[in-house]
């Protein structure tokens, strides 16, 4: 069953990934000192209320990221994606400054459990820009370790994939995920 369903959005993120070609939209930028962070930049063709929404509302994120999700907009609130087979990700909201910035504390996948246990810090920053709205992701508080410098090369293309779905929605429009899940198209 979570092949049929991890199938369709394999082909979601190809087709987001393959009609953004070899020069990405989204730059990333590897930080190494003075503090070790990963640096993501992008910009959306849509108005700053409207990414707002996309990050900050239940349906705003199922638009986009996944059809299961929590997003409570508060301090101490889940902004969580509830994936198939009991599989999440996002956090949990630390901060937020209305319409400009969410900081969260960013689990990890389950494949690294040191640092989705510990956690890092993913603060997302939008800003209204000339062609849409400038979104940032600047992610810290990377340990030393084998299990944390894989996570931070796994995330390094997460994290670029997360804003090029974003990126998806406001380009292509609101995924319909019925839809995907139920065709090998979109």
């Amino acid at each position: 069953m979570i092949n049929q369903v991890i199938a369709p959005i394999i082909c979601l993120i190809l087709l987001a990934s393959a009609s953004m070609a070899a020069d990405s939209p989204v730059k990333t930028t590897k930080i190494d000192t003075p503090e070790k962070a990963l640096l993501f930049e992008v910009t959306v063709p849509a108005k700053l209320d409207e990414v707002w929404r996309a990050f900050t509302t239940q349906e705003g994120a199922q638009e986009w990221l996944w059809r299961d999700m929590t997003v409570e907009l508060r301090e101490g609130g889940d902004w969580i994606v509830h994936y198939p087979g009991g599989k999440t990700g996002g956090g949990t909201i630390v901060s937020f400054e209305p319409m400009r910035s969410i900081t969260m504390r960013a689990m990890a996948p389950e494949q690294f459990p040191e640092v989705r246990r510990e956690r890092t810090t993913a603060l997302f920053r939008f800003e209204a820009a000339e062609s849409g709205t400038k979104v940032t992701l600047l992610q810290t508080g990377w340990k030393k370790g084998k299990e944390w410098d894989d996570a931070y090369e796994y995330l390094a293309d997460g994290n670029a994939q997360l804003l090029k779905q974003l990126l998806y929605r406001f380009q292509k429009g609101p995924v319909d995920w019925d839809r995907v899940l139920h065709s090998n198209s979109l």
